[in-house]
């Protein structure tokens, strides 16, 4: 099956700066490096209120701009100082949570040498973190962790070894009698394996949900969702990516990997599959045709699950243990949601459909928020306490 649609991800999948105010305040002068600089520098710089103020040395340049959001869309204009800077501020304040942005000089695009980088929008973006009112529950706490691991997997069917990260929850290295179910949690196009490690924070999550005693311990395997090089611009695009290849390296590669080499319960009521965006319609592929694999199934801003789904779906109201569905506020202004140009649908009607019908499902909406980490942020988190109750 072709997944034309997963072009969605890449139109939807852009960062938006928060609703401009009619009377806008005046901007505060309290900015402070941004969390995720490079050591000791000190721009850009973020506000109290979520202004975002730039800086970038290029004495030889004759233009530079902010690109904010993945896509490059809305950004920020630099202007040259005596000394060769150039500096600028956001128009306004920017949602809170995690942005990815580049620089653009004299038409070159490169990453901002003060920050960080996050693999996003097919290549390597410099991050921002706004911070957060919520941020509590992904901050970094004295509690038990667990550990983030690399793992390269045999892929017979791509002739290649493929990589995934693993998420093993506080206290699995130190009870060897335990087996744990699985969640495979998929990123967003554009992002990769990464993703849900270093700008979604699943691992920090998790562990304040487990100190708090609010989930049941499971693994996260994460890995990337994609068997080609399909870039933006190529003929074809998204629409040229066949899902099959990566079903197969899923079901027939790394899920027994996984079940080999880590202490799991290897049954369908206890393994999920979740995505975020283009890893939304990739687990609505795979798990609604594959639910002797899996009994928990989330989409975060990754599309909905309809009755018809639920009645066209051989063994549906039988094996689901759980629909998960999610949107930022702003993704469906106005009740309906879908891509540019697309069918539009109405997600709230969808879940008060299937849980009329008496499917297990839950419905969360991010406030505030847009097509962003901070949704996803909100939520796994919401999302994982729900998951494997026996």
């Amino acid at each position: 099956m072709k997944i034309a649609f997963a072009a969605m991800a890449a139109a939807m999948l852009i960062v938006q700066p928060a609703q401009a105010q009619t009377a806008p305040a005046p901007i505060a002068e309290d900015f402070k490096p941004s969390t995720l600089n490079q050591p000791g520098q000190q721009y850009p710089q973020v506000n109290s209120q979520g202004y975002v103020r730039f800086r970038v040395v290029a004495p030889e340049a004759s233009a530079v701009r902010v690109s904010l959001g993945l896509g490059g869309r809305g950004g920020t204009t630099l202007t040259k100082a005596a000394d060769g800077s150039w500096t600028g501020t956001t128009e306004g304040p920017m949602d809170e949570g995690f942005h990815y942005y580049h620089l653009t000089i004299d038409g070159g695009i490169f990453n901002d040498p003060g920050t960080l980088n996050f693999y996003g929008s097919t290549r390597w973006e410099s991050g921002i973190e706004i911070p957060a009112h919520d941020a509590d529950f992904y901050a970094l706490k004295d509690v038990p962790h667990g550990h983030v691991e690399q793992i390269l997997f045999p892929s017979p069917s791509t002739g290649t070894q493929r990589r995934a990260f693993v998420y093993t929850p506080p206290g699995y290295e130190k009870n060897p009698g335990t087996r744990y179910p699985v969640l495979y949690l998929q990123h967003g196009w554009g992002e990769d394996e990464t993703a849900w490690s270093n700008q979604g924070h699943a691992n920090l999550i998790l562990d304040n949900l487990l100190a708090g005693g609010k989930t049941r311990p499971f693994l996260i395997v994460m890995t990337y969702g994609m068997t080609n090089d399909v870039r933006p611009g190529q003929p074809g695009g998204l629409a040229s990516f066949d899902i099959k290849p990566f079903q197969t390296v899923l079901l027939d590669e790394l899920v027994p990997y996984v079940d080999a080499h880590y202490r799991t319960l290897a049954d369908q009521k206890h393994r999920a599959m979740a995505g975020l965006s283009m890893g939304g319609f990739e687990t609505k592929l795979i798990a609604l045709k594959n639910l002797d694999r899996f009994a928990y199934i989330g989409l975060l801003s990754g599309g909905t699950v309809s009755l018809e789904d639920v009645n066209t779906t051989p063994g549906y109201r039988d094996k689901v243990k759980l629909t998960f569905v999610s949107f930022g506020s702003r993704e469906i202004e106005g009740g309906r949601s879908g891509p540019p140009g697309g069918p539009k649908v109405d997600p709230r009607a969808n879940a008060a459909a299937i849980k009329a019908a008496g499917i297990p499902s839950a419905f969360y909406v991010s406030p505030g928020t847009g097509h962003e980490f901070q949704t996803w942020r909100r939520s796994l988190h919401e999302m994982a306490p729900l998951l494997f109750r026996d």
